[in-house]
């Protein structure tokens, strides 16, 4: 019969898998807390130990780093817990935890993962590289992201560069580091480089690495041999960090500073850019021959306002992300919150969901999180001078909203009508007379813009 030992909190949880496990012929002893966890490894041996996170005296990141470092990690670990971050998964396989059980458990899941961890003591590290890249999954059940997860699933089978580009805040990064987690290169070193902290008198050590007297430092493309560097905003990367970073693409080698002898670029390079990279181009920021190199394969991840089905699963998620990694109070968002969500045109994209449900459940005490404490938030956070597609209009009564759309609607014809007002009245369908009027009325100054035909 194997021995299972329980860690966790919550009586009822402890309850509830001690009677499940008992059915299923296992001997069960439960632990409320770190403290009584170690009494009990100390006075038995266990098969396998089910492992909360969140604890009040000490968490199960930390009791499981404890059992590595004492070397007694001599039985499966799976870890328990709500929506499973990043850093916490890649602590726990670094420790070597077997399997990660979301909660609210399932408990066929729980049966299964309890089965599997009892028949492969011996892949244990096998098993807990696994779980990586279901928890970075971007999330979201939209057709556009069902679309990028399956483009991001075919590019990882490869090994040409990748240039991924898209708005701040879009998670250029996550989906760099999903893909890593895909691929073959899964279990070799992820680095990524932010080229806003490069400069002019670094970036050469900093990418290439040096050596003095036998003695090597190590620069990002070494670092990442074997696996994945990522470059973070292409566009920030100085005249001499781009110059650099082409001439190890083109050459596919590099030498460290102060060296003699060329190094072999072992990496696979992925960089993330901003939206308007094209303009960065023609200002002379941003080099086309680089671009050129990075794009053999390339991924546009879209604005928030571009799948907005998936916020209320994206609210979801990230509450219990949150309340996870960072010890917030629950609460959740009701139906009319969620709705003006949707309809919100989150011009800093995930970034600024993820802020906001951070601020709400800093905030605020009842267990609903209300439409007046979103309409509060959103309202402090707005930005006038955004683009129309960022703007939310559904803060605006009527008559401003519409006059704000029309303002921004005219502008924008008007440039494309070089500033002729002749043009721009057959174009939108308006009498010339009447459209004047209303350009007068709008503020908009189509004398600066052109002369009229």
């Amino acid at each position: 019969m194997s021995q299972v030992l329980v860690v966790d909190d919550e009586a009822d949880i402890r309850a509830l898998i001690s009677e499940i496990l008992s059915e299923e012929g296992h001997g069960v002893t439960v632990a409320a807390n770190a403290e009584e966890a170690r009494s009990a490894r100390g006075a038995s041996k266990f098969d396998l130990v089910l492992l909360d996170i969140w604890m009040p005296d000490t968490d199960g990141i930390t009791l499981l780093r404890e059992w590595s470092d004492t070397g007694e990690m001599n039985c499966p670990v799976v870890v328990m817990s709500g929506h499973g971050t990043v850093d916490t998964a890649v602590e726990a396989t670094r420790l070597g935890a077997f399997d990660f059980v979301e909660k609210p458990l399932s408990l066929a899941k729980l049966l299964r993962t309890v089965e599997g961890a009892l028949d492969s003591a011996g892949t244990t590290a096998m098993k807990a590289r696994s779980m990586l890249p279901s928890l970075l999954t971007p999330v979201g059940r939209s057709e556009v992201m069902q679309s990028l997860r399956e483009k991001v699933q075919q590019y990882a089978r490869h090994d040409a560069s990748v240039l991924l580009s898209g708005e701040t805040g879009t998670g250029r990064g996550a989906f760099a580091r999903y893909m890593h987690a895909l691929s073959r290169r899964a279990e070799e070193p992820l680095t990524s480089v932010t080229t806003a902290s490069l400069t002019e008198s670094n970036v050469e050590e900093q990418l290439l690495g040096s050596e003095s007297q036998g003695q090597i430092n190590a620069g990002a493309f070494e670092r990442a041999a074997g696996g994945t560097l990522i470059i973070d905003e292409l566009a920030d990367l100085n005249a001499t960090g781009q110059r650099i970073l082409l001439g190890v693409l083109e050459d596919g080698k590099f030498t460290r500073v102060g060296g003699t002898e060329p190094v072999r670029l072992e990496a696979r390079v992925v960089a993330t850019v901003s939206a308007d990279y094209d303009a960065r181009i023609e200002a002379g920021e941003l080099r086309r021959d680089l671009l050129s190199h990075l794009q053999i394969l390339s991924l546009k991840v879209p604005p928030l306002r571009d799948y907005a089905e998936d916020v209320p699963e994206l609210l979801t998620y990230y509450v219990d992300k949150l309340v996870d990694s960072e010890g917030l109070s629950f609460r959740r968002f009701g139906v009319a919150a969620q709705n003006r969500l949707r309809n919100y045109p989150w011009p800093d994209n995930v970034r600024e969901l993820k802020n906001l449900v951070r601020r709400l459940l800093l905030t605020g005490s009842d267990a609903d999180i209300s439409l007046q404490e979103v309409e509060a938030e959103i309202s402090s956070s707005a930005q006038t001078d955004e683009p129309l597609v960022k703007q939310d209009l559904l803060a605006l009564p009527l008559r401003e909203a519409r006059e704000q759309f029309e303002r921004t609607y005219l502008q924008q014809q008007l440039v494309l009508c070089d500033g002729k007002v002749g043009q721009l009245a057959k174009r939108v369908g308006m009498e010339r007379t009447h459209l004047y009027r209303k350009l007068r009325s709008l503020g908009v100054d189509f004398k600066s813009i052109s002369s009229d035909d």
